[in-house]
């Protein structure tokens, strides 16, 4: 039996579906020209811990879509809450220019690896499945870190920048 037709409209949807507080990512891979892509994403979310899995979505409309369809692996760097900047920049620009003055380093596989990030994940692309206007990405981890760093959240349709608690040592 098929699904029943949505008894909603997508500017009721979008809305229910921003209550839904997420973390911010940059997802970044080489492209076959060697020139780093990378982009804002908020679709996020693990899988699995054995075998350790990841996913993402992607829209199919997205002028970075092929290149992180065909590459062999990718990076998804979790940004920490002092990251605003970056998080805009790369939902904002196009191209390699996104790239001009964020300091990175490649990781193991080549793929952009953010400095400053709260936590990062170097991907194997390990498989692909196209839903609806997205597709979504399922990375297999190779390598991970993380640091201390509070993470950018989105909500609402807005970044959250709610100030967070002071982490106090009272060992002191």
């Amino acid at each position: 039996m098929p699904a029943a037709p949505p008894d909603f409209d997508s500017t009721d949807f979008r809305a229910a579906l921003g209550r839904f507080a997420t973390g911010v990512t940059l997802v970044t891979a080489v492209g076959a020209d060697g020139q780093p892509v990378g982009l804002t994403v908020s679709s996020f979310n693990s899988v699995s811990l054995t075998p350790p899995l990841v996913l993402w979505s992607l829209t199919l409309t997205s002028s970075s879509f092929r290149t992180l369809e065909t590459c062999q692996h990718y990076a998804i760097n979790v940004l920490a809450a002092d990251q605003l900047e970056l998080a805009k920049r790369f939902a904002t620009r196009k191209g390699p220019d996104r790239f001009t003055d964020v300091p990175w380093r490649p990781g193991a596989n080549g793929a952009p690896l953010i400095d400053g990030c709260t936590a990062w994940f170097e991907c194997f692309n390990r498989s692909q499945y196209r839903e609806g206007d997205h597709c979504i990405f399922v990375g297999e981890v190779e390598h991970c870190g993380h640091t201390p760093a509070m993470p950018l959240v989105f909500h609402a349709g807005d970044f959250d920048l709610t100030p967070q608690p002071v982490r106090v040592d009272d060992t002191a």
